[in-house]
């Protein structure tokens, strides 16, 4: 089959792999109507991710028809339309009992790589380092799927792709970003990062019944479509301060709850932001805290911190200080995307919200390379890239 795979920092390309086959009773082969570049896949395009391999098939953002199901597999047949969520969660263990099915305990096999860096491992994720279960990724004409049935949310009506696509991702994380958050009833919400998340998170905040939502970024194109889709307020940071214009819209007070869905590769402005890109590129630090330390002051004291945003290591110059003294409360975490695909699927079903909103460019997965290279360097207006193999 054809797949777009690793081959070291900057170096995306299309190759001719093998083939997934069922290797485990409880596996499924979807083909692939579609998937997309997830800004999470930048972090692996840019060399910050460890336990990368050259030919890693990259993408976790991927939905299509199932072809074949392992004897074991009860729900799922050939034929069905399905979503595949990126956490890979075995549904027995005690945390995906809890619902908490981005730490299943068995779905990583290799679990003591994320033990020694992290102290415990979370969930395997498609297409998302060894580190992560070195399990092949959704940017190719076929996948694997183990857990299928688990995982996988059928799609039983004529929507389009484009509409239910972002079940495996996007969505779910911005909604449990927004509900992280503990969002009360006309709450001011500030969602650092209007990129595909951000705008999720946006839209979610509203649906959770927030009073006033505020977009933070620079790009032009994220930030009018957080106006003209998200009906949020923005401030762009390299025209204003961030933290003077939020006290502003306050009173002083700032935000009630802060959602940082940026990450490690945030652009900080001054000489911190300069400093941080150099102790990065240097691997003297793991990730660029800029949003982290800018919520950390801007948000009203007794308020809500949330981080779907993906961090990868250690930060310097936290000012915990300044959280623990506010008395703030931070959420964070890759999503249990399985725990919201039902109730946002019917969300979509019902009208309520129509993911595509978010589509920007639509390419065949040949044009992968290119593709990656224009969301990355955020070109032609790039805020989401979705492939047909």
């Amino acid at each position: 089959m054809r797949a777009l795979c690793w081959h070291g920092e900057g170096d995306v390309r299309v190759d001719t792999v093998p083939d997934p086959e069922i290797v485990n009773p409880h596996d499924a082969i979807i083909e692939i109507t579609a998937t997309a570049i997830c800004g999470s896949d930048l972090h692996l395009y840019d060399g910050y991710v460890p336990t990368m391999q050259e030919g890693d098939v990259l993408g976790h953002e991927p939905m299509g028809e199932v072809v074949e199901v392992g004897s074991a597999v009860e729900n799922l047949q050939e034929g069905d339309r399905v979503v595949v969520p990126f956490t890979i969660s075995c549904g027995s263990c005690w945390f995906c009992e809890e619902d908490l099915y981005s730490l299943c305990d068995n779905s990583n096999p290799n679990a003591e790589i994320a033990r020694k860096m992290m102290g415990q491992s979370p969930a395997g994720l498609f297409g998302y380092s060894h580190m992560m279960g070195g399990y092949a990724g959704g940017q190719a004409e076929y996948l694997r799927v183990p857990y299928a049935d688990v995982g996988p949310v059928k799609i039983d009506s004529d929507l389009p792709d484009e509409q239910v696509l972002f079940l495996s991702d996007i969505f779910p994380t911005g909604y449990m970003a927004a509900e992280n958050a503990d969002i009360e009833e006309g709450d001011t919400v500030a969602v650092w990062g209007c990129g595909p998340v951000g705008q999720f998170a946006i839209q979610s905040a509203w649906m959770l019944g927030a009073g006033r939502v505020v977009a933070i970024d620079r790009v032009p194109e994220r930030l009018q479509m957080a106006r003209e889709h998200g009906d949020a307020e923005t401030i762009d940071f390299e025209e204003e301060d961030v933290y003077d214009r939020l006290m502003a819209m306050t009173g002083g007070r700032g935000p009630d709850r802060c959602i940082d869905a940026v990450g490690t590769e945030a652009h900080g402005t001054g000489v911190t932001g300069v400093v941080d890109k150099v102790k990065q590129e240097m691997h003297l630090e793991a990730d660029r805290p800029h949003v982290l330390r800018q919520a950390i002051r801007c948000c009203r004291k007794g308020g809500t911190l949330s981080v779907p945003g993906v961090y990868l290591g250690h930060v310097d110059d936290l000012p915990f200080g300044s959280l623990m003294n506010k008395a703030l409360t931070v959420k964070t975490g890759q999503t249990h995307v399985q725990r919201y695909l039902d109730p946002l699927l019917e969300r979509i079903e019902d009208g309520d919200i129509d993911p595509s909103f978010v589509v920007t460019h639509q390419e065949p997965l040949e044009n992968g390379p290119e593709m990656y290279e224009t969301f990355r360097d955020k070109e032609d207006g790039c805020i989401k890239v979705v492939l047909t193999p």
